[in-house]
């Protein structure tokens, strides 16, 4: 099947681009690359000496992306988590000299879109969540198996869920008489399960995101990333992140925040703000969508870039 790339539009597209600050025989690392919406606006602006690498873990993105790379010899693609970046980088003798590296966390549309990857419940398909389908367990499989004690933490901390307790607790009665395998299963017993509703939001919202989280390890992914980073970019490189989520926001705010202070040292010593060695500086504020994109595209309502630059 072709794909439509009009229907899979890249979120803050203008403001990413402008926040990294292209150099045209610069090195970039988008290391979500997603259906390649990004990377294609980064390549426009380089010259025939830039260079781009792609990451991603998901086999269909790296489908989109070898055809991208045989199209374009500036641009190449490797399958790896975005916590994998430093060993991409370093497989190039890159290390230390990237100008740029954008991070677009969490799902993607065309993983959203598509029933069988199992990430929404608004599309009845299997229940897998997984980024990669050939690596780690589904969400069936975990839900099968796992202590209700341990799927109630899961929603109320990742999904922010305060009937996580009450929804692991009809997961567990539900699966000992029928498996939970498909996403409309799953959909349907938390809707049941919930006692209150928001008129702007599926009950199964805050669930479905928690689980796929949690499947895919992200947070933790993107706390190593965040470190890889600062050891892969140059002096002056630019790091853009986008986040799609309170927590994975909370994340990047804390890791730009503190390595924009520097050194944790007791505030009466007598030493000036640089001997602190901040290894990087915050660029502007948070950017948030415009009621022009969110209208064209209500998955950027969510949408929190943050960028920063690396200073040491």
């Amino acid at each position: 099947m072709t794909e439509n790339y009009s229907e899979h539009l890249p979120v803050l597209l203008s403001e990413t681009i402008q926040g990294l600050s292209v150099k045209a025989d610069g090195k970039y690392l988008d290391a979500t690359f997603g259906r390649g919406g990004h990377s294609r606006a980064i390549l426009a602006l380089l010259s025939d000496n830039g260079r781009l690498l792609g990451l991603d873990r998901d086999p269909q993105a790296i489908k989109t992306g070898l055809a991208l790379a045989a199209e374009d010899p500036r641009f190449s693609i490797e399958q790896a988590n975005f916590s994998e970046l430093s060993t991409a980088v370093h497989s190039r003798l890159w290390q230390g000299s990237v100008d740029g590296i954008l991070m677009d966390i969490g799902v993607s549309s065309p993983q959203l879109d598509d029933a069988e990857r199992g990430f929404s419940f608004m599309k009845d398909g299997p229940l897998d969540m997984r980024m990669n389908p050939d690596a780690g367990i589904s969400a069936a499989e975990w839900l099968a198996t796992a202590e209700m004690d341990e799927i109630a933490d899961v929603i109320k901390t990742l999904g922010e869920e305060r009937y996580g307790k009450r929804i692991a607790r009809a997961i567990v009665e539900t699966r000992d008489e029928t498996p939970i395998i498909t996403t409309k299963q799953l959909a349907d017993l938390v809707d049941k399960a919930s006692p209150s509703r928001d008129k702007f939001k599926h009950p199964a919202t805050r669930t479905f995101q928690a689980i796929r989280i949690f499947i895919n390890n992200e947070l933790e992914e993107l706390t190593t990333a965040l470190e890889q980073a600062l050891d892969v970019l140059a002096v002056g490189g630019r790091l853009a992140v986008i986040s799609f989520h309170s927590l994975e926001d909370r994340i990047v705010k804390r890791f730009f925040r503190d390595e924009a202070r520097g050194d944790d040292l007791p505030s009466h010593f007598p030493i000036t703000v640089d001997q602190l060695n901040p290894r990087l500086k915050v660029i502007g504020k948070a950017i948030k969508a415009s009621e022009d994109e969110t209208r064209l595209n209500p998955r950027a309502r969510s949408a929190v870039l943050r960028i920063a630059e690396k200073l040491a």
